[in-house]
């Protein structure tokens, strides 16, 4: 086993101090593993004051018990003994083992360190969007060619736990797509201080309602491209991972006259959960799915692994039941991937033959983007294709 550098341990002697024992297992792996030394504070500060947070295992994605932060709980320092204590246990813990296995039996691999070289003439760029609710950052791309004269689509992507907008895109693949088709890509980023894990807080009340805490600014991002990029509002998107698409699910939910269609990749349904314990439940086994506000159906899309055992698959059905599929055909279709994943397809059409609701099943898969690169976290290249099929989809539908 590698030896743990003076910086390592003082950095994860606090964490442990703090009881964020999840962070100090993250941070141990990467020393064991020669990786960049720990994070500086501003990345590892705990959740504001008031908020409590739900968080996944940085080095497995699993679920881990709900807890304050330090200023809600107003709890004291752990006791010095106690810290060594709980050091040791997690020494020993990283020594026998230091792979990082993910959900649903799949490995959780780094992202790349360096971003992919953009085209000729495309540009990546930080930008930032600031409301009631608070402030957020995002990276938006635009391709080197958009059609001349004609307002390009724009599809916001909001990654789940533990990633950025960098390593969303990479993963994902977007920003090639994005070339290919001709549109923008925005990508949201969660604040830590909102979110100690930079989870988006899909399970908090505020944040599940239109014009009020994390909708709103994610909805503010959104027209902020549309006016200042020229997008065309007829052709506007959203999709997420995890968290991500549970928020997107909101998203779809709160602006129908906003987003022309919505994309859920192991997210869950909106409203399933109120509060920490229903959070965790929701997860475990699904929960109880407010149906559609105003009758109006949003098109949606939605990618599920049946072996996720960080969100359960039965939350897929859930946000294809709420988006309206009650009322619509269905048919299925089965596939193999080359090398890859089986998968089941099924399609929900109104009496018109029109494709509204998609869900896809893949089978032997878990936790991870389908179809996406090694360059991100939490991808699967087994695919099916998820940003392909995603893109497609939005493509077939506007508003108006």
């Amino acid at each position: 086993m590698k030896p743990f550098s003076a910086a390592a341990m003082t950095e994860a002697t606090r964490l442990t101090r703090e009881g964020r024992l999840a962070e100090a297992t993250a941070l141990l792996q990467r020393a064991l593993q020669g990786r960049s030394a720990p994070p500086p504070p501003e990345a590892t500060h705990a959740a504001a004051p008031g908020r409590r947070v739900i968080d996944v295992d940085p080095a497995t994605g699993a679920p881990v018990a709900s807890r304050a932060a330090p200023e809600e709980a107003g709890t004291t320092a752990t006791p010095r003994e106690s810290v060594k204590e709980r050091l040791r246990s997690l020494v020993g813990r990283l020594g026998k083992k230091t792979a990082r296995p993910a959900p649903g039996g799949r490995t959780r691999h780094d992202p790349a360190s360096a971003p992919e070289p953009l085209p000729e003439g495309a540009r990546f760029v930080p930008e930032s969007f600031a409301g009631e609710a608070g402030r957020r950052s995002y990276k938006l791309y635009i391709p080197a060619r958009l059609a001349a004269g004609a307002a390009p689509p724009l599809v916001v992507m909001l990654h789940g736990c533990t990633q950025s907008p960098d390593d969303f895109a990479a993963g994902t693949r977007m920003n090639a797509l994005a070339e290919e088709h001709g549109l923008l890509v925005a990508y949201p980023a969660q604040s830590q201080s909102a979110n100690a894990q930079r989870c988006w807080n899909w399970f908090n009340p505020t944040d599940q309602q239109r014009d009020a805490g994390e909708p709103s600014l994610i909805a503010g991002i959104t027209r902020q491209v549309i006016r200042a990029h020229g997008a065309d509002p007829r052709r506007v998107y959203v999709a997420g991972l995890s968290a991500g698409g549970a928020k997107a699910a909101i998203m779809g939910m709160a602006y129908p006259e906003l987003y022309a269609a919505v994309g859920v990749h192991s997210g869950l349904a909106c409203g399933v959960a109120r509060d920490m314990p229903s959070a965790f439940a929701a997860m475990r086994q699904g929960g109880p799915a407010p149906g559609l506000r105003d009758g109006r159906i949003v098109p949606t899309i939605v990618f599920h692994a049946d072996r996720d055992t960080t969100v359960h698959p039965v939350n897929g059905d859930q946000v294809i039941a709420q988006s309206g599929a009650g009322s619509l055909k269905s048919e299925q279709q089965r596939g193999q991937e080359p090398g890859g994943h089986a998968w089941s397809r099924t399609l929900h059409k109104d009496n018109e033959g029109r494709v509204l609701l998609e869900q896809w099943l893949v089978h032997g898969g878990g936790h991870a983007w389908s179809g996406g690169s090694a360059s991100g976290s939490y991808t699967d290249p087994r695919g099916p294709d998820a940003s392909r099929a995603m893109l497609r989809f939005f493509l077939e539908h506007r508003r108006g």
